[in-house]
C-alpha cells in the first residue's frame, strides 16, 4: 500500500468516525427529547388521575355530609316542635304572670 493510500484510508476513517459521532449525538439528543416528552405525559396523566380521584372523593364526602345534615336538620326540627308544643300551655300562664306583675 502506498503512502497516499494509507493517508486516504486514515482520512476516510476519520470522516466515517465523525459521521458516526454526529449520528450518535443526534440519536442521544432524540432519546433525551423523547424521554422528556414521556416524563411530561406521565406527569400530566398522574395529575389527571389524581384530580379525578380527588373529585370522586369530594363528591362522596359531600353526599355523606348532605345525608348527615339532613338527619341533624330533622332532629333539630323535631326538637323545635317539641319545645314549641311544650311551651304552648305555659304561654298563657306566663302572660298572666307578667301582666299581674305590671298591675301590682
Amino acid at each position: 500500500m502506498s503512502r497516499e493510500d494509507v493517508l486516504r484510508a486514515i482520512r476516510d476513517a476519520e470522516i466515517a468516525a465523525k459521521v458516526t459521532l454526529d449520528e450518535a449525538k443526534t440519536e442521544a439528543s432524540e432519546i433525551v427529547t423523547k424521554a422528556r416528552l414521556a416524563a411530561t405525559e406521565i406527569i400530566q396523566h398522574g395529575r389527571s388521575d389524581s384530580e379525578a380521584s380527588s373529585q370522586g372523593k369530594i363528591a362522596e364526602a359531600r353526599s355523606v355530609a348532605e345525608q348527615e345534615a339532613g338527619k341533624v336538620s330533622k332532629e333539630g326540627d323535631s326538637s323545635i316542635k317539641s319545645i314549641h308544643d311544650g311551651g304552648e300551655g305555659s304561654r298563657e300562664r306566663a302572660v298572666s304572670v307578667v301582666l299581674d306583675s305590671f298591675r301590682s
